[in-house]
C-alpha cells in the first residue's frame, strides 16, 4: 500500500466518522424528550466516585374498570402501552363533544410507518374516564363510542367505582378537580389530556381545546415512541463512540503495519 492508498482509505473512514459525531452532536442538542412530572422520592448513591441523585419517578397505580365493549380492564391490559388520556361525561353539553373529536383527529394521526397494510399504531392506546361513572354505564359509553365512531381496537372508554376513578384522576394523574357548578363538589370538569408513558409516568398535560398544545402532545407522543426503556437498551447503548474509536485504530494499526512492512521489503 502506498502514501496516497493509505491516504484515501484513511479518508475514507474519517469523513463518515466525522459526519456522525457532528450530526450526532447536533441532534442532541435538538431533540428535547417530553419531561417526567411528580418525583415520589430522590435517592443518593455514589457513581465512579461521585455522589449522584436518582430520581424515582410516581407510576400512576392500577385500576380496575370495565370499556364500552364491557370488558373489564386494567394495566395489565396496557402493557408496554403509551396512553394519552382525558375526562368526560355522556351528558356534557359544553367541552366534552370537543374533546372526543379532538382526541379521535389525534388518533387518527398516529399511523405506524413501518406497516405497509394496518397502519395503526399499536404502541399508542387512549383512553377516556368517565367523570360521571354513576349515570355513564357501559352501554352510555357504547352510545357515546359509536356517536364519534370510537375504534375499540386502539381508544377505551372507562366507567367504574367513582371513588376509584377519583382517585386515579386526583392523585394519581394529578389533576386538579374544580368546580362542578352544583353538580358535584370534586367535578373533574377540565380539558386537559395526560401524557403517561410505558413505565406509567406522566410524562405531559395538554390543553385538549387548543391546537398548539395538541400539536405539542403529537410531537411528544412520536418522541416517546423512539424513547428507549432500561430494559429494552442495547448492550452497546451509550458506546458507539468507543466502538467508532476502536475500529479507527484498528484500521489505523492494519494500515500502518501494511504501509512499513511494503516500505521495508
Amino acid at each position: 500500500m502506498n502514501q496516497k492508498a493509505l491516504f484515501a482509505v484513511l479518508l475514507t473512514i474519517l469523513l463518515p466518522l466525522t459526519a456522525y459525531f457532528i450530526v450526532k452532536r447536533k441532534s442532541e442538542h435538538v431533540v428535547v424528550m417530553p419531561r417526567h412530572y411528580h418525583a415520589d422520592t430522590v435517592l443518593e448513591r455514589v457513581k465512579k466516585g461521585k455522589r449522584v441523585n436518582d430520581t424515582v419517578w410516581h407510576r400512576v397505580s392500577d385500576f380496575s374498570l370495565r370499556n364500552q365493549e364491557n370488558k373489564p380492564v386494567s394495566w395489565d391490559s396496557l402493557k408496554g402501552k403509551i396512553i394519552v388520556a382525558d375526562f368526560f361525561f355522556t351528558r356534557c353539553p359544553t367541552i366534552c363533544p370537543g374533546l372526543t373529536n379532538n382526541m379521535k383527529r389525534l388518533a387518527e394521526s398516529i399511523h405506524n410507518g413501518e406497516r405497509v397494510g394496518d397502519r395503526t399504531n399499536k404502541r399508542i392506546h387512549f383512553l377516556s374516564f368517565s367523570i360521571d361513572p354513576e349515570r355513564d354505564s357501559v352501554q352510555k359509553l357504547k352510545q357515546w363510542a359509536d356517536r364519534f365512531q370510537i375504534n375499540p381496537e386502539t381508544w377505551w372508554l372507562l366507567t367504574g367505582k367513582k371513588n376509584e376513578i377519583y382517585d386515579l384522576i386526583i392523585k394519581e394523574m394529578k389533576v386538579l378537580a374544580e368546580d362542578g357548578h352544583g353538580v358535584d363538589t370534586s367535578f373533574i370538569h377540565t380539558d386537559h389530556f395526560v401524557l403517561i408513558d410505558s413505565n406509567r409516568y406522566v410524562r405531559g398535560y395538554y390543553h385538549g381545546l387548543d391546537s398548539a398544545s395538541l400539536a405539542k402532545l403529537s410531537e411528544d407522543l412520536l418522541l416517546l415512541t423512539m424513547e428507549k426503556t432500561q430494559k429494552s437498551k442495547s448492550p452497546f447503548a451509550g458506546k458507539l463512540e468507543l466502538i467508532a474509536v476502536v475500529f479507527l485504530a484498528a484500521i489505523l494499526g492494519v494500515g500502518l503495519l501494511v504501509y512499513f512492512f511494503r516500505k521495508n521489503r
